[in-house]
C-alpha cells in the first residue's frame, strides 16, 4: 500500500436485514467482522464519522462485510497490502450450476470458470478515497464495485473458503464447520 497511515474500517450493516447480527460462535456476525479488522490492523471508523474526516486521514478504507464474517484477518491485511493504488476486491469462485433464462424458458448453462461473487472485503485506496465525493452505498457489495470500476482500476483477489457469504442462518453451520 503506498499510504503510510493505518487502514481504516468500515462494517456495515444497512440493507442486510437483521442477519448482521446472528450468531456465530455466540457472537454477531457484526462483532466477528469487527474483530477481524482489529486484528488485521485496520482502525474500526463510527458511522458517524464524517467522509470528509474520512478523507482527512489519506488511508485506505476497508469495506468488510459482516455477512462475510469468517474473512480471516490475514487476508483482510493481504488485501489492504495489495491496494497499491488499485482498488482491491475479495472474491470467491462460483460453484453453482447457471443457467441463462430467456423468455422464462431455462437454456443453456454458463460457463462458470469467468464468473465470480463479491466477498469481503472491498479496499479503496487513499487516493480513490480522496476522489469519491461522498461515501458510495455499502449496502449491495457488488453494486459498489460496478461502482469502483467505472472510473477506477480494480483488482480481484480470490478470498479463502471460509470468507464466503452467507445468505441466511443455515449458512452459519457451513460457516462454522469450515472454522472447525
Amino acid at each position: 500500500m503506498d499510504d503510510t497511515s493505518r487502514a481504516v474500517g468500515i462494517v456495515p450493516v444497512e440493507g442486510r436485514g437483521s442477519l448482521p447480527f446472528a450468531l456465530l460462535d455466540g457472537e454477531p456476525l457484526v462483532a466477528v467482522a469487527s474483530w477481524a479488522l482489529g486484528e488485521a490492523d485496520v482502525e474500526l471508523l463510527d458511522f458517524t464519522t464524517a467522509w470528509v474526516d474520512v478523507q482527512a486521514r489519506a488511508a485506505a478504507v476497508v469495506v468488510h462485510d459482516p455477512l462475510c464474517p469468517g474473512t480471516p484477518p490475514e487476508f483482510l491485511t493481504r488485501a489492504v497490502e495489495a491496494a497499491d493504488g488499485t482498488v482491491v476486491v475479495g472474491i470467491r469462485p462460483v460453484t453453482d450450476t447457471v443457467k441463462r433464462v430467456e423468455d422464462g424458458v431455462v437454456g443453456e448453462t454458463v460457463d462458470r470458470d469467468g464468473l465470480f461473487v463479491v466477498a469481503s472485503p472491498v479496499v479503496l485506496p487513499a487516493a480513490v478515497v480522496a476522489a469519491l465525493p461522498e461515501l458510495p452505498s455499502l449496502e449491495d457489495l457488488a453494486a459498489l464495485v460496478a461502482l469502483l470500476r467505472e472510473g477506477h482500476e480494480v483488482t480481484y483477489l480470490e478470498a479463502p473458503p471460509e470468507a464466503r457469504r452467507v445468505a441466511d442462518e443455515s449458512d452459519l453451520l457451513l460457516l462454522q464447520h469450515l472454522a472447525d
